[in-house]
């Protein structure tokens, strides 16, 4: 395992220099069949971090690499979860709050993840008989960090929130005298329950296994939980469906 997450750590900052790289210059943006962005950034982050992963001879499920049937994949044990770049949209708006997010899964349980900052230089990472940290400026804490929050806090937007959500910050509400909401994009926003800086994330819209394979190890490992809202267990990854269901983290 510590070898494994070794390969995967420096598997995402490769993938993060290549980011930066692009992120310095002028973007360039084409638009995926579902109209979603992308841009060189994700194609050059997926081929760095490809040369690393292959290494491990595990299957690699990529955002970005080529679609793989259910066929092939369904009886794999082991594969890399990756989204090269996730928050491309925040790149675009150049904020900064964008990732590399690299998870393996055994028998469809998260039990390593690697998210990068390749803005910030903070890498996240968690692993099954490990634990979960936080890297940053040459130091290491683990996660969570204890903290003296008197407001229970919640991941979430404060301009857009879907009435789904709506109506779950309320019901928190009712039970807690004070809440405040705190907006992070992309796979941060699972970072933040995982390093106690948020209590719950609700996600009440669609993600992808890729969105959230590398959060979800971060978050267990940090004693956190996962749970799919449909089925009201942990998250399962490598379905048939590559769509997830709404979650909540906390």
């Amino acid at each position: 395992m510590e070898k494994l997450l070794a390969l995967a750590k420096e598997a995402a900052l490769e993938g993060g220099k290549e980011i930066l790289k692009v992120y310095e210059g002028a973007i360039e943006v084409e638009s995926k069949e579902d109209n979603s962005p992308l841009t060189l950034a994700d194609k050059n982050a997926h081929l760095a971090i490809m040369k690393y992963l292959e290494k491990s001879n595990i299957p690699v499920l990529s955002e970005e690499g080529r679609a793989i049937p259910y066929s092939e994949r369904k009886d794999w044990k082991q594969l890399w979860i990756v989204d090269p770049l996730d928050g491309t949209k925040e790149f675009i708006k150049r904020n900064g709050e964008f990732t590399v997010n690299i998870a393996l899964i055994e028998n469809g349980i998260p039990v390593m993840g690697v998210i990068y900052v390749p803005v910030t230089g903070v890498l996240y990472y968690g692993a099954k008989g490990l634990g979960s940290f936080k890297y940053f400026e040459g130091n290491t804490i683990e996660l969570p960090v204890a903290n003296q929050r008197e407001k229970f806090v919640v991941v979430g937007s404060r301009s857009h929130m879907s009435p789904e959500t709506e109506n779950f910050v309320n019901d928190l509400k009712s039970k807690h005298s004070e809440i405040d909401i705190v907006s992070m994009g992309s796979s941060l926003k699972i970072c933040l329950v995982a390093e106690g800086i948020a209590d719950v994330y609700p996600r009440f819209a669609p993600t992808m296994e890729w969105d959230t394979a590398a959060g979800h190890a971060i978050a267990k490992y940090a004693g956190k939980i996962l749970i799919d809202y449909k089925t009201n267990q942990e998250m399962l990854y490598n379905r048939e469906e590559l769509l997830n269901n709404w979650f909540v983290v906390k």
